[in-house]
């Protein structure tokens, strides 16, 4: 573990000036130190891991001003994500420490996104938070933002800048799990499909890095065809229609990474085909289908979820200002296993087919707040947080 945590964090560089730079050494010793479900997760890492910029930051006076860019809002899980950061900042605007959030969505559109993140910088923020659009084109805006010292925090995906805050996953880990679970489900091997997300995503790289490790591992695996579905339903289950059509032989499994379990699901009965496993993360219409398919869908995945997506994004960011230092610059969140015999204990009534804006809540925090303590010097807890607030997945 070690030699690959220290090959992980050797490309890692510090831009904001002032700041000591912490030896690579000493940052392989903090992933070391981290509890082990949190170590687990740098081992094999796409994303550069290296020491934090803003250890020395003295955050300004309340209230704060809080600024969101969105990438894209074109799905019902990045609405959720802004819907459920917004209920979070909220709380803290109604006890006065925060004076205003404001988001802005560029659409898939980089040069929109970097153009609105340096209209934040102008105006003053004092946090932006973001689902970026591209690893690397937004860094020269990270960099401004740091040098008007704000601090830009990702989640679901990370930018290379040094100066940002990731709140991340390892979805080359996850995209390696879920082609396993195909792997040990079709032990004589099998035709899978690949619908990947957004394309030039770096999330989308990172899944199919994954992937592709585990498919040379087991050479019985063939795929089928690669398709992009958005990360959107319609979407997704055209270019699945077109694949299957195309495809004549047997597709044995589907690996997705996205929220369309069901859709596809129902591409293949649509179609007359018997159904595949299929991988990506749970929701509330793919329960609500499995519910009335019990024979149409087998699922093998796990819970990446807009709200915990939001709430760990949240506390990170609220903690920076509330002066808590992150040890590292990408704060690695595990993202919680689904199996197929989990799927009645996450199941609820309002879940149905057509529930493509419900999404299940796991019944406990997936990062407990002594869990996150780790990430941070000066650690304590985050301000406005509480898990047991969290809106029921059937709430209106």
């Amino acid at each position: 573990m070690r030699k690959s945590i220290c090959s992980l964090l050797a490309s890692a560089s510090l831009f904001v000036s002032g700041v000591p730079a912490m030896a690579q050494d000493d940052v392989a010793n903090v992933v070391a130190g981290l509890p082990d479900l949190l170590k687990a997760q740098y081992d094999g890492a796409p994303q550069k891991v290296g020491p934090s910029a803003w250890g020395s930051w003295t955050p300004p006076v309340k209230p704060w001003r809080w600024c969101h860019s969105e990438s894209y809002q074109g799905n019902p899980w990045r609405v959720t994500v802004t819907k459920e950061l917004k209920r979070l900042v909220d709380g803290l605007i109604a006890d006065g420490s925060v004076s205003s959030f404001e988001v802005s969505d560029s659409n898939n559109d980089v040069s929109q996104q970097i153009n609105q993140i340096r209209a934040f910088i102008d105006k003053g923020c004092s946090i932006i938070t973001s689902i970026p659009g591209s690893a690397t084109a937004l860094d020269d805006a990270v960099d401004a933002a740091a040098q008007a010292k704000i601090p830009f925090v990702t989640a679901a995906g990370s930018v290379t800048s040094p100066n940002a805050i990731n709140v991340d996953s390892n979805y080359a880990r996850w995209g390696y799990d879920m082609m396993s679970a195909i792997n040990t489900s079709l032990p004589s091997g099998g035709n899978v499909l690949m619908v990947e997300g957004i394309a030039g995503h770096p999330i989308v790289a990172q899944e199919r890095q994954g992937a592709d490790k585990a498919l040379a591992e087991d050479k019985q695996l063939k795929v089928a065809r690669s398709v992009n579905g958005n990360w959107t339903a319609n979407v997704t289950k055209t270019v699945v229609l077109q694949a299957i059509a195309t495809n004549p032989a047997p597709i044995d499994a589907v690996w997705t990474t996205g929220s369309e379990s069901h859709v596809v699901a129902e591409a293949f009965a649509q179609a007359g085909r018997p159904a595949p496993l299929i991988t990506g993360s749970l929701t509330g219409d793919a329960l609500g289908y499995w519910k009335a398919n019990p024979d149409k869908y087998r699922f093998e995945g796990h819970a990446l979820l807009p709200h915990w997506t939001a709430q760990t994004l949240f506390r990170v960011a609220v903690r920076m200002l509330d002066g808590q230092q992150p040890k590292l610059n990408t704060l690695m969140i595990p993202i919680p296993a689904v199996h197929n015999a989990d799927l009645p204990n996450w199941y609820k009534d309002c879940m149905t087919p057509d529930a493509v804006s419900i999404f299940p809540v796991p019944p406990n925090d997936p990062m407990p707040e002594d869990m996150l303590n780790a990430y941070f010097d000066n650690a304590k807890p985050t301000p406005g947080w509480d898990y047991s607030k969290t809106p029921d997945a059937c709430a209106k």
